[in-house]
């Protein structure tokens, strides 16, 4: 029978570590250590009990098969939210690599080590005039012995404004797609890619079609010769949803990037089309017209222990053959 997984990504907001703690950096604390006072171990462990409640709803109740997160400090938090997810009975563990992010902020994975085995991972630098997250890639291979490469993105954000910032997204772009095209290269071109993450900008914005190549025709990135995507998350944007809300409007920052060779129906490993989903459960999500994630908040934001994130999960189901 063929397996079918489910890969996940989630922007968990600000899921960092407790005030003082011994695992950050000098630096880090004289940066960020006021937004974290009243960051207490308890207060830590609600958000991540939280986050865990909706993330062991996903996938039938069975959690996913591969969550990639990102605006996490370090690594124990990580840890943590694997942990968390322990009564799915699942063996998870955590691939984590530190940035010089100026917020301590990074990108990670949590994936079921009795279905897949990661191997080699990069942390792609991004040119920013200050310090910005990687791109982080892990070259994944499933139990069957099938090698597939993801690759977790949290783009400079827009702070300061969309346009003033949209240079600093264009570069990552530009990064992502080098990346693609050397993994090709490397690994061979039938290696199946996908990209992850909060772009922070929309699937139609120029930072994704020009420059991550990243494009809305499926036909178009299977019959291409140059490393191209295919953004999933079309579908789900001609329904007016979006994974994130900014005055009311919904944006579609979280998004999944599919290479030719998680597309072709031939492929022994390939995306299940129109699969791609946002999590949003009720507890998680307010009532009304505006159906917007309910917020955890946190560094220096005010705190609401009854919310999440605000950003909803994203899925999309992907299928091996025999």
């Amino acid at each position: 029978m063929p397996s079918t997984y489910q890969f996940a990504f989630w922007n968990v907001e600000n899921l960092f570590d407790v005030e003082g703690s011994p695992r950050r950096s000098e630096k880090l604390e004289r940066a960020i250590g006021q937004d974290l006072r009243g960051w207490t171990q308890a207060r830590l462990d609600r958000k991540v009990g939280q986050l865990a409640s909706i993330l062991q709803k996903m996938n039938g109740g069975q959690g996913p098969d591969i969550l990639g997160v990102c605006e996490i400090e370090n690594e124990h938090v990580v840890r943590l939210l694997a942990q968390a997810l322990a009564p799915l009975g699942r063996n998870y563990d955590a691939v984590h690599a530190d940035t010089n992010d100026q917020r301590g902020i990074d990108v990670a994975f949590i994936y079921d080590k009795n279905r897949f085995t990661a191997g080699e991972r990069f942390s792609h630098f991004v040119m920013r005039r200050t310090a910005t997250r990687d791109l982080l890639q892990v070259n994944f291979t499933t139990s069957a012995g099938r090698q597939f490469v993801l690759v977790g993105n949290h783009w400079p954000s827009r702070s300061g404004g969309e346009a003033e910032s949209a240079v600093y997204r264009a570069v990552a772009g530009e990064t992502l797609a080098y990346f693609h095209q050397r993994i090709l290269e490397v690994l061979g071109n039938d290696t199946p890619v996908m990209a992850m993450g909060d772009f922070n900008d929309e699937p139609h914005d120029t930072s994704l079609v020009d420059y991550a190549l990243s494009l809305r025709s499926r036909t178009k990135v299977v019959n291409a010769r140059t490393a191209q995507f295919f953004n999933l998350m079309w579908p789900l944007m001609g329904q007016g949803l979006g994974s994130f809300y900014f005055d009311n409007f919904p944006n579609m920052l979280d998004q999944f990037l599919a290479n030719r060779r998680l597309l072709a129906q031939s492929s022994p490993l390939r995306v299940v089309e129109d699969s791609a989903r946002i999590e949003s459960f009720p507890e998680m999500t307010t009532p009304g017209d505006y159906p917007r994630p309910i917020p955890f908040g946190g560094m220096g934001k005010p705190v609401n222990q009854n919310g999440f994130s605000d950003h909803f999960p994203i899925s999309v189901a992907v299928r091996e053959a025999d």
